[in-house]
């Protein structure tokens, strides 16, 4: 695969992770048939929690995203400037939302300060999210927002927010390929999880940005749940009922990657495509002229962030309730 042969320090540090994980004494290890990963720099049992001064939770999607690697990676130079404790957990794949729940559920039981968390979906992580902010669990929430009305009238306030303006990314990211499109051209959108707020603004802003090039006909919008080989096996249906389609938003790289590797294995060319994220497999995609543009929300940010407001949380100061941290295009222009 495209991909999984070109991930290079990506998949190591995963399969580390991996390794890692199955090493760990977390409990509620089974869920959904998959392991929650537990990539906590130091093992220690629950005294060794209770003891340390101040201890967060970082809860992601999953680790097979680089985006998330990224986070991470910001998050623990939160970590070492303050001098907190930081546990890290995922589930298995972005559609493990079960997992995740799971996962708070496990934190709650390990008594942190404080759950920073990247959530798989907008409504069904609140619930369990409710249940550690009544146990004084400072609650943060990063990259996809929850839903806030949902979580108005279920009693879970006080979250802030912390993300870019993912409308906007879209917005731009679609502008750019379809600002190159000046006849009759067929489009499609890949969209992320169904009900995941971030999917939706990606695709409100995509839309807007097609919808003012009247040359474009958007013949399909579907989704690819953020990963490489379902946009794979998506896009090979599309392309049967339309083979002539000439641009492509996807709203994460990872689709945007399995568009790709459909492309190379069918030798089709001169299709525009965009993607977010910016990871290096889509920079190197860019520079090779596979891929037109992505958009850089700047995960280690968002994750350095995040710790940073849940320390303050913990300690009674005010934080912003929305941040948004600024997004940049990336193209070829831009990677010279």
């Amino acid at each position: 695969m495209f991909f999984m042969k070109k991930v290079g320090i990506y998949m190591i540090l995963l399969l580390i992770a991996i390794i890692f994980s199955s090493c760990s004494k977390a409990p509620d290890e089974n869920v959904e048939g998959f392991v929650i990963e537990d990539h906590t720099k130091e093992e220690g049992d629950k005294d060794a929690l209770e003891s340390a001064k101040t201890t967060i939770g970082l809860v992601m999607k999953t680790l097979t995203n680089p985006f998330f690697i990224d986070m991470e990676l910001g998050a623990r130079k939160a970590e070492e400037e303050l001098g907190i404790r930081l546990l890290v957990r995922t589930g298995a794949q972005e559609t493990s939302i079960q997992q995740q729940i799971a996962i708070v559920e496990e934190l709650i039981k390990l008594r942190v300060d404080a759950i920073v968390i990247a959530p798989g979906h907008s409504t069904e992580l609140i619930p369990v999210l409710k249940k550690a902010q009544d146990a004084k669990i400072a609650i943060v929430n990063i990259d996809n927002k929850l839903d806030f009305q949902i979580s108005k009238e279920m009693g879970l306030i006080n979250v802030p927010f912390i993300s870019i303006d993912n409308q906007q990314g879209g917005y731009e990211a679609a502008k750019y390929i379809a600002d190159q499109v000046t006849k009759p051209t067929k489009a499609i959108i890949l969209e992320g999880i169904l009900g995941a707020k971030n999917s939706e603004e990606r695709k409100k802003g995509a839309l807007k940005a097609f919808e003012e090039n009247k040359n474009i006909d958007l013949v399909a919008i579907e989704t690819a749940n953020w990963k490489i080989d379902e946009a794979f096996s998506v896009i090979s249906q599309i392309f049967k009922e339309h083979p002539d389609i000439g641009i492509i938003f996807c709203a994460n790289d990872m689709m945007a990657l399995g568009v790709i590797e459909y492309l190379v294995k069918e030798n089709k060319e001169n299709v525009l495509i965009a993607g977010f994220d910016a990871l290096e497999e889509a920079k190197k995609a860019i520079r090779k002229g596979a891929m037109k543009v992505t958009i850089d929300q700047q995960a280690d940010l968002q994750g350095y962030t995040g710790v940073m407001y849940a320390v303050k949380m913990i300690e009674g100061k005010g934080v912003p309730e929305k941040t948004l941290i600024p997004i940049k295009v990336v193209d070829i222009e831009s990677l010279r």
